[in-house]
């Protein structure tokens, strides 16, 4: 039989130190100094020994959590590169830079803005409306300002830095919720659906969405496996993202409250880690609002003031019915009519996740998503970007797919995949409207 290395080493180590134990010097007392070659057979023992516990020493949860989602994440990977190339080829052709459509454009240059000159900047249109950046929250250009202090990088260049690692984070936190919930094959389909959505293109452009996904997929997931102050910190840095950040304090709170009456209805304590991630949970939502409040001389309704100047409210859905009904009725742009199937398509979708009975964490935060979604006005185009976050509606259609025949999701998956990369290259190159 082939002898290993390491037995060869055991072997070596064991004839040494038997060795020593017959040597002269050792018969004759002087134990205390052996010499140097005895010393480096014993060093040798030694060393073996350290090395073979560490082999026997377990790798640390997160590494194993994440070779369980590695394939997920590639496969994320690969469908965005592919979107990413897809949207740069079609640029170069027109004669425009890939680069300044997916760092600068539309809502990134705002918060690029932001970041190099602090806020302050507000446009008058002659209709009489005024826009603020005030309306825009304050993370996002947060980071930018310290990645553009700790590196020689532009803005640009530091919003796609910062967007790129943000989906790979939210993506891996994606899996983590699915997988718990569902297993591995349903969350690699969720993780694969996610970057193949038709609005995916936002996710490898300077915006906020994958930013708030990450904080909010791993909240979720701190709330599932009861780490109470780790899911309110999160939920905090979430509601500092993106006003419908407020959805994963919403979803800290319903399950603390729960929790905390389930508690007293057995006559026992909640401990302070639950009121805890419940009393931070909110902040960062709540602190910026009050800040706009404050600074705009009406605590309560200043921040919503400055949201109404950019024609966006929540009205229970007056506003987007009356666009719907304008699509109906009269020649519409092609990206509200698409929002308006996705829109269409996110409710189906909800209310197949709702008849699954989902955690009450992933319940409240789905349903808050949609309803800020459904039920306010303004920019009606971008909905469909509103709903990234809400990546349990996916659940339904991993299900489907994943008990398809193999050749009947690779037909679907590689359909998505055209329909994500054709429209994301025309959100981004030639759509009149913002993504």
């Amino acid at each position: 039989m082939t002898r290993t290395p390491s037995a060869d080493r055991v072997r070596t180590s064991t004839i040494c130190c038997a060795a020593l134990a017959r040597a002269p010097w050792a018969a004759q007392g002087r134990v205390d100094r052996p010499p140097a070659r005895a010393r480096r057979c014993t060093l040798s023992a030694d060393t073996f020994d350290s090395a073979a516990a560490a082999a026997a020493r377990p790798a640390p949860r997160w590494r194993t959590a994440l070779l369980r989602a590695a394939p997920a994440l590639g496969l994320f990977a690969a469908a965005r590169l592919a979107g990413l190339l897809v949207m740069a080829g079609w640029a170069w052709h027109i004669g425009r830079s890939p680069r300044m459509l997916v760092a600068r454009a539309w809502d990134s240059d705002w918060y690029m803005l932001i970041a190099e000159h602090g806020y302050g900047r507000v446009l008058r249109w002659p209709d009489g409306s005024v826009q603020s950046d005030l309306a825009f929250f304050p993370l996002y250009p947060g980071l930018l300002r310290g990645v553009t202090t700790l590196l020689p990088v532009t803005s640009g260049t530091a919003g796609l830095l910062l967007s790129w690692s943000a989906a790979a984070a939210a993506a891996w936190g994606i899996y983590a919720v699915v997988e718990r919930l569902s297993g591995r094959r349903i969350a690699t389909a969720v993780v694969l659906l996610w970057g193949l959505l038709p609005h995916s293109i936002v996710l490898s452009m300077a915006y906020t969405e994958p930013v708030l996904t990450a904080f909010a997929a791993w909240s979720l997931y701190a709330l599932l496996t009861r780490r109470w102050v780790w899911a309110g910190t999160l939920a905090t840095l979430a509601g500092l993202s993106r006003p419908n950040g407020i959805a994963v304090a919403a979803a800290v709170l319903a399950v603390a409250a729960y929790e905390v009456s389930k508690a007293y209805r057995r006559g026992e304590r909640p401990g302070w880690r639950i009121w805890t991630g419940a009393a931070v949970a909110p902040l960062g939502w709540c602190g910026y609002v009050l800040f706009v409040g404050f600074r705009k001389g009406d605590p309560l309704d200043g921040y919503f003031a400055v949201q109404r100047g950019w024609n966006s409210r929540f009205d229970f859905g007056i506003g987007a019915l009356k666009v719907v009904r304008d699509i109906v009725l009269r020649p519409a742009m092609f990206p509200p009519v698409v929002a308006l199937l996705i829109v269409a398509a996110a409710v189906v979708l909800f209310v197949l996740f709702a008849l699954e009975r989902p955690p009450l964490a992933v319940f409240v935060y789905t349903i808050v998503l949609v309803l800020i979604t459904v039920g306010g006005s303004g920019f009606f185009e971008s909905k469909p970007r509103f709903l990234l976050p809400a990546f349990p509606l996916l659940l339904p259609v991993a299900r489907v797919m994943t008990k398809a025949r193999p050749s009947a999701a690779v037909v679907v998956t590689v359909a998505l995949a055209g329909l994500s990369f054709a429209y994301g290259t025309y959100l981004v190159t030639l759509s009149p409207l913002a993504p």
